[in-house]
């Protein structure tokens, strides 16, 4: 290395210190290099050994489960205290997050244990770390109540979400169903065969049948066993009442209905109301604070006043909705109380994919006896054809012989009358002439003038 090298002129000594290397032997140091850091540092190694040693501080309030779970938390979010503090007081939706409040509030200790640790906050710097986060959160007024608050705040718009189609589903799907007079149409039907069926029993002229029937139509089937009741009603409705089909177009909404829970749905009101009442008496109760980092009651007041406004409105129409439910009942003569609204119109949904069904293996099985007609005629045709041609070729091959022999016996008689018959064999004498030529030119070949030779 040259003088002006960088290496030369470094002085790396001006940054060390203990702390620096204490933090970083607790940070990098593993348990087989941890002797090797020690022995790195210049200072005496029974001056450093404190340094490098962690030391193990003893639990003061809280059980050892709700210290380390307190510990995986802090671990999670990897927050300053006083940031998360902050964060609650002040409600900072940006830095708010439901997973942070719901583990707060399940990891939280109990309110007489973060008592218990406020008055250690003069021995802040000799706890552990799970017990320093809870003397920094015991100085926030009505903790609980608050995150309570905070979290039913962050989850109300994902509650409002899933309450609200519900209750529109099941008042469309009620709706739906008085208002199809071609599904009257298709009840009134089945009432007809059903008693056609019965009659000569006990339940023959009924006057009505429960919606769950309809689903049993596919269970009765025909002597022959090749078709049931359901498929006969679809192809007696493409047949002669072909505006019947157009029912299941007009109920497009019990499907959805039929994953309903009427009690779920109630259930979920309930509380959502519950959470709003808790949340108005905590802001009407909340302890006046000139702090300014306090926004609680600022910033939840006038969430307090949308959400109750909001709940007003969702809770009329679940009331609606329980009185259309309840005229259906009346309309089609059962209990609402004792037939479920997911089972109402679960045998709706469940009745209107079989008729769908029925229909598409109907013209299925319509198009497949087309085809083997098709094929059948198809067959007999190319048969009728075969036999056709064979017949002609027969009488084509008759015809041939018969004007063979017709035709010889002609000819023969033609050439007799008109002596060609002769004239065929006076004409062999050219072919002698032709040699008596050839003869003749030998000859003069032979006999010729001698002073040619």
């Amino acid at each position: 290395m040259t003088e002006n090298c960088f290496w030369i002129k470094v002085k790396e000594e001006k940054f060390e210190s203990p702390d620096l290397f204490t933090k970083m032997a607790l940070l990098f140091a593993t348990k087989t290099t941890a002797g090797r850091v020690k022995k790195d540092l210049d200072e005496p190694d029974d001056s450093r050994a404190p340094q490098i040693k962690k030391k193990v501080k003893e639990l003061r309030i809280l059980d050892p489960k709700t210290a380390q779970n307190l510990s995986i938390f802090l671990g999670s979010f990897r927050l300053p205290y006083e940031e998360i503090r902050d964060i609650i007081l002040e409600v900072d939706e940006e830095r708010l997050s439901e997973a942070l409040i719901q583990n707060l509030i399940k990891n939280l200790p109990e309110q007489k244990e973060l008592t218990a640790l406020a008055e250690l906050k003069d021995e802040y710097e000799e706890l552990c770390e799970p017990e320093q986060f809870g003397i920094v959160m015991s100085s926030v007024k009505l903790l609980r109540p608050r995150l309570n608050g905070i979290q039913f705040k962050l989850t109300f718009e994902e509650q409002v979400n899933n309450i609200r189609p519900d209750i529109m589903n099941v008042t469309f799907a009620c709706e739906e169903v008085k208002k199809s007079e071609n599904f009257m149409r298709l009840l009134e039907l089945v009432l007809l065969v059903g008693n056609f069926m019965n009659s000569g029993s006990r339940n023959a002229q009924t006057f009505g049948f429960n919606i769950s029937f309809l689903c049993k139509l596919r269970d009765t089937k025909s002597a022959d066993q090749k078709t049931t009741l359901l498929h006969f009603l679809a192809d007696m409705c493409e047949e002669k009442h072909s505006d019947i089909l157009k029912f299941t177009d007009e109920l497009t909404h019990v499907e959805s209905a039929s994953k309903v829970s009427a009690q779920i749905l109630k259930a979920s009101l309930d509380t959502m109301e519950r959470q709003i009442q808790r949340l108005e008496n905590d802001i009407k109760n909340f302890p006046k604070n000139d702090d300014d980092p306090d926004k609680f009651v600022q910033k939840m007041t006038g969430f307090s006043k949308n959400s109750r406004e909001q709940f007003e409105k969702l809770s009329t129409m679940h009331k609606n909705m329980q009185k259309l439910y309840e005229s259906l009942g009346s309309y089609f003569v059962f209990d609402p109380q004792v037939v479920s609204v997911e089972d109402f119109f679960g045998d709706l949904s469940n009745f209107r994919s079989l008729f769908l069904e029925a229909v598409k293996e109907n013209n299925k099985k319509r198009e497949m006896e087309e085809k083997i007609k098709r094929a059948k005629l198809a067959k007999e045709k190319a048969e009728r054809e075969k036999q056709e041609r064979q017949q002609k070729k027969k009488q084509l091959i008759d015809m041939n012989k018969e004007g063979d022999e017709t035709g010889v016996m002609d000819s023969l008689m033609e050439a007799l009358q008109s002596g060609a018959a002769f004239r065929d064999r006076r004409k062999r004498t050219p072919r002698n002439d032709n040699r008596r030529v050839v003869l003749e030119r030998s000859r003069s070949r032979h006999n010729g003038n001698p002073s040619a030779v």
